[in-house]
């Protein structure tokens, strides 16, 4: 069964503080970038092309305009000429108290994502390590996101029989967990209910966890901010727990 890591917190934290506001330029640059190889690999109708469908929802849910939207899908039909330069890209590696980390980067220039994925690992006291050294910790699943603060599981219930394998609490948010397939039926279901869903996103969930604390804790968060604020990286997973107050303090210094 899926364990929640404190990744999930920590990026809630900061979103709540404001902190993720200032970077929406460069966010719609990488939600373009990941509409394009979607459409480029599977297709440009969303309604056969799952990748593709949540990609472009997560554009809707950080309100990308829809022209936007529209480009990036025409650059992966085949309208322009760079989406066949964009790679995909999976690093793997360990952070500070040995949180396995899994890097997605989408970009038209390996040499330069792999240097400085590299060096982002080697500042922040963590080592890069050979593919498949820790991707058996994850495993891929739809994760559906609502505010615990305003539902309860109760709330949920239509998740479970719409496709939801498990609803948990974390940190103040409550997180139905399923196959991936079923992410859009599970989302659906909630809203139709009239639960606003927070984000639904088809994610690498870690199968355990390992508790980081201290200077450790502050290193590796230091990480992760630095590998999600590089523009080739599309995604960062994950499987550490960090206690909330040393969450909350470092988030409120980076607000």
């Amino acid at each position: 069964m899926p364990v929640v890591s404190g990744h999930s917190k920590w990026s809630s934290i900061k979103h709540k503080k404001g902190a993720a506001d200032a970077k929406r330029g460069k966010l719609f640059t990488k939600l373009a970038r990941a509409i394009t190889v979607a459409a480029r690999d599977g297709g440009s109708d969303p309604d056969g092309n799952p990748a593709l469908a949540t990609a472009i929802q997560k554009a809707r849910d950080a309100s990308m305009p829809k022209d936007n939207i529209q480009r990036a899908v025409d650059r992966g039909s085949g309208v322009g000429s760079d989406a066949a330069a964009i790679e995909r890209i999976l690093f793997e590696g360990y952070g500070p108290g040995g949180a396995a980390i899994l890097v997605e980067a989408l970009t038209d220039n390996r040499n330069r994502a792999s240097a400085d994925v590299r060096h982002a690992f080697t500042k922040h006291h963590g080592s890069l390590g050979e593919p498949g050294s820790v991707a058996w910790i994850f495993e891929k699943r739809g994760v559906v996101v609502v505010d615990g603060e305003r539902y309860d599981e109760d709330d949920l219930i239509v998740a479970i029989d719409a496709g939801a394998e498990d609803v948990r609490e974390d940190g103040g948010q409550l997180r139905a967990i399923c196959e991936p397939a079923a992410l859009s039926a599970v989302r659906e279901a909630l809203e139709s209910a009239g639960v606003e869903v927070s984000s639904a996103d088809v994610a690498m969930e870690p199968k355990s966890t390992v508790t980081v604390k201290g200077t450790e804790a502050e290193w590796l968060l230091r990480l992760v901010d630095a590998l999600e604020e590089h523009d080739d990286v599309n995604e960062v997973h994950a499987n550490f727990d960090v206690p909330e107050d040393i969450l909350e303090k470092l988030a409120a210094q980076a607000a």
